[in-house]
């Protein structure tokens, strides 16, 4: 029965209590003792063969009937105002549909309390105009010929330059760069008295580039009216976030919108909304009569698609001689683009990953121009986790004490920023087993030069949500041939969403794998479920499916204890081998399709929903990174040897799917600790990494061996499937292991990522001179 209640949801390092509507799962939790057959298993992606093949549809492959091409005409410039716009020649271009700019706006001109074509142009890819023409050559030929004056305004490229005395603004008629000058604080303890008992005190300053998430897929949608009825094919983390925030925009019922997203080409954070071009998209549709495709170009994606916010960071740890912290301080000054928010948790795991008693953080937003800084992956939390870590390094080195043993010194099995016990921490663990795998203990029997080469070792800890949470919902449908269809709102934005929740759907009804079909990201076929973000798709919708899945079954057992003429069906009927079966007598047993084929016209529902989360008790995901490097002391170059992972995520539905989880999550954080940063020219505010050629992410020979490892214990006290979310996890510890090690190796530490050859070099020349 629902019910209105307050529960506590994790989402993306921010912790808040709702008022929902929840229920309920209805299902006893699947806990360590449990006998599983479907989950827990390596099963392949069930669309695997469909995405190799190129018969896996994306938003940017559709083709509908008279669909026409839109692209924008962007500012050219970091910081301008609009002058003189003459779109005459343009329209005259056959094949020129429509038109829109500041001097012809569309019939909704603002979107999320900003101008779709404003006078002032806070940064370089700001639109300008809106073309819609009958194929792409026309369109770039009218953008082309669109007549534009721009009158250049002062700029600020980056937190240097926004936070220097006498900047000028990112955004006209604004007090200061600073978006939020008391910043976003958190404190506990008395800091004086931390810094009293302190033997000893390090002091770090380090920084983090703007990353951009580079998918595979760019941005793209596709609109198309039907009298008023709106569906969108769109590229993104969320169909319902979308399809609330169309409807939001353009005042339309949300039954009026319809929202598809079949497959996508990763998003990494980027894609979590209806965003501007989706927007002009629909409103282009509508007016033009016909529909409308709006796929952002490379160029386009890395200028306006998102990025990892730069930071700057000041950690201070204080410890006394047996490495017991007293005291942590760490500010934070976070690029967010010229409209960006006051910044993301990048302090969280200063405030709960060790037990100290008095900590003080604070993030400040800074407004620069360019587009807004999104979430990336672990938003915050990456570029946090790398000072903090950096910091435990230094601390141990002073101390002469190992630096994993200085970890353990300082373990916690409750949240120290707000008193609660954890449902479950295998941190622990995965200590132990990151340290067996890597030799972490025998390291120093290893070689540590050869040549010009020194080799290092280091590790890193990571803390994150992953608890997901209400609301979340869906349907299992039985039908007569003892297949199953799973209904749910979610989106598999190359996750492996589809086949782990038809593996906890197989697993409830007792069918093989084969026999369930999961039916997806699309707005009106299912029940509401999240966004996938926050590393909540999993433990939000699988146990929704898993109660609709039981709700469902328990139906099947009623028709068979009809059937088979046995009592009420209660906890005595039960699946086996593809029969049910009657346990106190099991000579009584039918065929689960025998039952199925009984409904002949009729279809058995099952409807369920996730449950609230622990009222008294914090559910996080845990893990450790260990990495051996080789450095060269002539050149620069950075090898990574190997890599071992072990993350405690709970229960781990599916073994296969959760590596490449960890795989994907580890190379992008090398990338970022190695080679990735996006780069703006002082001089222009031009950026100079618009493609995947000067914009470098790891290719197939950047990437090392990666040895990954879970605790795989179920936290049945989070869910009913006892799994917590991997997406975030394996990416956050990555980069500040990575820089540990290479400390390792040269004996200095480089406190700014990227750690390129030149920044190697450079470190290397300052110690010597030091």
């Amino acid at each position: 029965m629902p019910e209105i209640r307050r529960t506590e949801v994790e989402f993306e390092g921010r912790v808040e209590e709702r008022e929902i509507i929840v229920e309920e799962e209805g299902v006893v939790p699947w806990g360590e003792e449990a006998q599983l057959r479907q989950v827990g298993r390596p099963s392949p992606r069930v669309d695997g063969p469909a995405r190799v093949t190129g018969q896996a549809l994306y938003t940017s492959d559709l083709r509908l009937p008279g669909q026409l091409v839109a692209r924008v005409l962007r500012s050219p410039h970091a910081h301008a105002k609009l002058g003189a716009i003459d779109s005459s020649a343009a329209e005259a271009l056959p094949g020129v549909h429509l038109i829109w700019h500041r001097k012809r706006l569309p019939p909704v001109p603002r979107f999320r309390g900003r101008e779709l074509f404003p006078e002032e142009l806070a940064y370089q890819g700001a639109e300008v105009a809106l073309v819609v023409a009958v194929d792409e050559r026309v369109a770039e030929e009218a953008i082309a010929a669109i007549d534009v004056t721009y009158r250049e305004l002062p700029f600020v490229e980056d937190l240097d330059a926004a936070l220097a005395e006498n900047a000028p603004p990112a955004l006209l008629g604004t007090a200061g760069n600073v978006i939020n000058p008391d910043g976003r604080t958190y404190q506990r303890g008395d800091l004086n008295r931390g810094w009293e008992e302190a033997d000893v005190t390090v002091e770090l300053s380090v920084r983090t580039p703007n990353a951009s998430h580079a998918p595979l897929e760019p941005h793209a949608t596709v609109a198309r009216w039907e009298g008023d009825q709106l569906t969108v094919w769109e590229s993104t983390q969320g169909v319902f976030s979308v399809r609330n925030g169309l409807a939001d925009a353009l005042d339309l019922p949300q039954d009026s919108v319809r929202v598809i997203c079949d497959y996508m080409g990763g998003g990494f954070g980027a894609k979590q909304r209806a965003d501007r071009h989706t927007l002009l998209a629909a409103l282009a549709a509508r007016e033009v009569g016909r529909p409308v495709s709006l796929v952002l170009g490379r160029g386009e994606e890395q200028l306006v698609g998102g990025y990892r916010p730069a930071s700057r960071q000041t950690i201070r740890i204080g410890a006394r001689e047996d490495g017991t912290l007293t005291c942590l301080e760490h500010d934070v000054w976070e690029h967010m683009g010229a409209y960006g928010h006051p910044g993301y948790m990048v302090t969280g795991a200063t405030q709960s990953l060790y037990a100290c008693p008095n900590v003080r953080t604070s993030v400040r937003g800074v407004r620069a121009n360019t587009d807004r800084g999104r979430a990336f992956r672990a938003p915050g939390y990456v570029e946090g986790v790398f000072a903090l870590e950096s910091g435990m390094d230094l601390v141990a080195e002073t101390l002469g004490i190992d630096p994993l043993d200085l970890r353990l010194k300082n373990y916690t099995d409750d949240d120290p920023a707000r008193g609660v016990p954890y449902t479950n921490k295998g941190l622990r663990e995965a200590y132990e087993i990151g340290a067996q795998r890597s030799r972490w203990r025998e390291r120093a029997d290893g070689v540590r030069e050869e040549g010009p080469w020194r080799r290092g070792w280091g590790m890193a800890s990571q803390v994150w949500g992953g608890g997901g949470g209400p609301p979340a919902n869906a349907i299992v449908k039985l039908l007569p041939d003892a297949t199953a269809e799973v209904l749910v709102g979610v989106q598999d934005i190359g996750t492996g969403t589809r086949t782990v929740l038809a593996q906890i759907a197989a697993e409830e009804l007792g069918l093989p794998l084969a026999a369930v079909r999961v039916v997806l990201g699309d707005t009106r076929a299912t029940p509401y479920g999240p966004t996938s973000a926050g590393s909540q798709t999993l433990p939000s919708a699988g146990p929704a499916v898993r109660a609709a899945a039981r709700a469902c079954l328990e139906e099947v057992l009623d028709l068979a204890a009809q059937m088979l003429g046995v009592p009420d069906a209660g906890e005595a009927l039960a699946v086996q081998d593809g029969e049910i079966v009657y346990e106190p007598e099991p000579e009584q047993r039918i065929p689960f399709r025998e039952v199925a084929a009984k409904m002949d016209g009729y279809t058995l529902v099952g409807d369920g929903a996730r449950g609230p989360n622990p009222e008294t008790k914090r559910v996080n995901t845990f893990g450790a990174h260990f990495v051996q490097v080789e450095v060269n002391v002539e050149t620069g170059q950075v090898r990574v040897l190997k890599l071992v992972a072990a993350h405690d995520v709970g229960r781990v539905i599916n073994p296969m799917t959760a590596a490449n989880q960890v795989y994907g999550g580890v190379t992008q954080g090398l990338g970022l600790g190695l080679i990735e940063e996006r780069v703006i020219d002082g001089a222009t505010g031009q950026q100079l990494t618009p493609n995947l050629e000067t914009y470098k992410i790891p290719a197939l020979m950047d990437v090392p061996a990666i040895d990954v490892a879970f605790i795989d214990r179920a936290d049945a006290e989070a869910n009913s499937v006892g799994a917590k979310g991997l997406g975030e996890p394996p990416i956050i510890p990555a980069p500040a292991a990575l820089a540990n090690a290479i400390a390792d190796a040269i004996g200095v530490h480089i406190t700014e990522l990227p750690i390129t050859p030149r920044r190697v070099l450079r470190a290397l020349q300052d110690k010597e001179e030091a």
